[in-house]
């Protein structure tokens, strides 16, 4: 529970100062973002580990489906044993807003996908918070859930 709170006073802290200026309307950032949520489902279905481990941050974590806590170790070790297996994805409506060094992108996902053996497959809204780091765009923060 610590961890969720620290995760979420992250966000506020980091994020909040740079909501209160108007999103860029640079389409070069919001493309490029556009294609980096593109290439995270390329590379799962690849079971890119390198393109997965540049992509994210390494402080990047997440709330699971489940409700606990996924680093960006577990996010890799879960896809090196096959435990997690993205079989194939189809991105949705995707929304990017720029503001500054940091990023919002939202969307919906259609998965085919199996994680422990089981069948987890369906359809999810997402959102990633990125930042910009050393010229380079990195997921820091992601959150979903199940479309019922």
């Amino acid at each position: 529970m610590q961890k969720l709170i620290a995760s979420v006073l992250f966000v506020f802290v980091c994020v909040g100062p740079v909501f209160g200026q108007a999103p860029s309307k640079d389409p070069t950032a919001v493309n490029t973002i556009k294609q980096l949520e593109q290439d995270i489902g390329n590379a799962m279905v690849a079971v890119d580990i390198d393109k997965l481990n540049q992509i994210y941050a390494d402080d990047w974590a997440t709330i699971g489906l489940s409700g606990k806590m996924i680093t960006k170790e577990g996010l890799l070790d879960d896809f090196k044993s096959s435990r997690d297996k993205l079989e194939r994805f189809e991105i949705g409506p995707m929304d990017v807003q720029v503001f500054g060094n940091v990023a919002v992108a939202q969307g919906s996902v259609t998965e085919k996908r199996i994680r422990d053996g089981k069948d987890t497959s369906g359809e999810f809204v997402w959102m990633d918070l990125l930042e910009k780091r050393a010229g380079k765009w990195l997921v820091v923060r992601s959150a979903g859930a199940r479309v019922k």
